[in-house]
């Protein structure tokens, strides 16, 4: 897994409540075993329509946010079904950062798991920002995991967030559980040889 310890990137806003793992990547994409190859079915229902066109109004087919790497979003995101590929998903579609009032349980976890940082900020903060993103496609942050910080580009102003201090080593150390296991390698090995 990837470290993350400082990201600077344009924000997509997607501004609603109660995102739900099924939206964010329908059950019929769920046959694959990797982590990799979801990206490209991201919001599906909402980014195609049923003969798989891009639908113009939504955000993501938005030329101006295509490389944006942080998306703004409304709170109890990743709510619904514990599916992984979710944050799959998000990940491999190329965001970074998850910014949102409020996250289901789940789902915050597995954004742990493979390098996707989620950021819990207040609905006042968000607002301004998904203002800010909607009238500047080019609007930038600059996250600073190990500051905790989140910092507007253009002002310099700094929001604080709050993260568990176990899941922040994981991340700027990019371990995975795979990862933390091997840390305990030479133990295991011992024991192994032991038995």
């Amino acid at each position: 897994m990837d470290s993350f310890k400082k990201h600077t990137g344009s924000v997509t806003p997607l501004y609603q409540i109660n995102i739900d793992t099924d939206q964010i990547i329908p059950k019929q994409f769920l046959k694959r075993i990797e982590r990799t190859g979801f990206g490209e079915f991201l919001f599906n229902d909402w980014r195609f329509d049923s003969a798989g066109k891009p639908i113009k109004d939504f955000i993501l087919n938005n030329p101006k946010y295509k490389k944006s790497s942080i998306l703004a979003t409304g709170k109890n995101f990743g709510s619904g079904s514990s599916r992984e590929h979710a944050a799959w998903a998000l990940h491999d579609y190329g965001f970074k950062c998850i910014l949102a009032p409020s996250f289901a349980d789940i789902f915050y976890n597995n954004c742990f798991k493979i390098g996707l940082l989620p950021i819990q900020i207040n609905e006042h903060q968000m607002e301004k920002i998904v203002v800010c993103s909607e009238k500047d496609p080019n609007y930038q942050l600059t996250i600073d995991l190990d500051c905790q910080t989140i910092t507007e580009n253009k002002s310099g102003e700094k929001i604080l967030f709050e993260i568990d201090p176990f899941m922040k080593n994981c991340l700027i150390n990019g371990l995975d559980e795979i990862g933390l296991t091997l840390q305990h390698r030479e133990k295991i090995r011992k024991f192994e040889e032991s038995r």
